[in-house]
């Protein structure tokens, strides 16, 4: 394959787990959790970084896994104490953030961890950073990650599709059945962390946060049923990767930053189109009632 396939490939996977992740969040009206864990993520890293000297592998990922679960406890104790949940947010991934940045700039060093590649990424290496995999060959490390976190994400919402749905719309219910509610969302947060973490390196937090809820609150505006969100989510997500892609070489700018300008333009005609809640219908349905 092509480098240019490469990107294309490794941001569809990133715009597909993220969709499908985005769906719960928005169920669950927890849209700024992405921001608040795409961000506090960093603090995993560079901890991960001080304790092991590596800028990649396990460590990483397992350090970027616990900030994850950490942001999530955080927010779920200060919400338990009486604070609204999104000012809770607002709070643990503005702080944790904050943390990761002072140790990057007072404790990294010359390591290759910087602001700006947290924040922005960059797709466009991927290609030349490679791993060997059995029967699939030689395939970019950005990529094969990716595709291990889509295939685990796919795995839980399948297999817990139920417990998923009832504890998103209702989870007095869900407990009153017997579903541990609370263990149910520490696992969410989990496989959004994974999802984020995948994502992190190669595409950078806005893009991440841009893919778990753009894609997610478009699907919305399409249908009221479950399964048909999740697959318009994670198509909006790769029709946004692609789309972004071909933006960014048109005008020679970030790659990312296009991909997540293309999920927004993307929402924007959905928000215009959509038969059940856009702006057209909105428009067309009164006048219909008068003829």
């Amino acid at each position: 394959m092509t480098h240019a396939a490469w990107i294309i490939v490794t941001a569809s996977l990133v715009g597909v787990s993220c969709g499908l992740m985005g769906v719960f969040l928005i169920l669950r009206k927890m849209a700024m959790m992405a921001d608040a864990i795409s961000h506090t993520v960093l603090l995993g890293i560079v901890v991960a970084f001080l304790v092991t000297r590596e800028i990649s592998g396990p460590p990483m990922l397992i350090g970027a896994i616990l900030a994850g679960l950490l942001t999530a406890f955080l927010v779920q104790w200060l919400h338990s104490m009486d604070i609204q949940q999104h000012a809770s947010m607002g709070i643990v991934f503005t702080t944790l953030f904050a943390v990761g940045v002072i140790l990057i700039a007072t404790s990294v060093g010359n390591a290759h961890l910087d602001i700006n590649h947290s924040l922005m990424g960059e797709i466009a290496f991927i290609p030349f950073n490679t791993t060997e995999l059995p029967i699939v060959g030689e395939i970019p490390e950005a990529t094969a990650l990716l595709i291990f976190a889509f295939l685990i994400v796919l795995l839980f919402i399948v297999g817990f599709y139920k417990e998923w749905k009832i504890t998103s719309f209702d989870p007095a219910l869900a407990a009153s059945l017997g579903i541990p509610v609370l263990l149910m969302h520490y696992l969410y947060m989990t496989l959004v962390s994974i999802t984020t973490v995948a994502s992190f390196d190669s595409v950078g937090a806005i893009m991440v946060v841009a893919m778990l809820i753009t894609p997610a609150a478009s699907a919305y505006l399409w249908t009221d049923k479950l399964s048909i969100m999740l697959v318009l989510s994670g198509l909006f997500g790769v029709i946004s990767a692609v789309t972004g892609y071909y933006i960014a070489t048109w005008i020679d700018t970030s790659i990312s930053g296009a991909m997540a300008f293309a999920a927004g333009l993307v929402f924007l005609i959905c928000f215009v189109c959509s038969p059940k809640h856009g702006l057209l219908s909105k428009v067309i349905r009164p006048i219909k009632s008068e003829v």
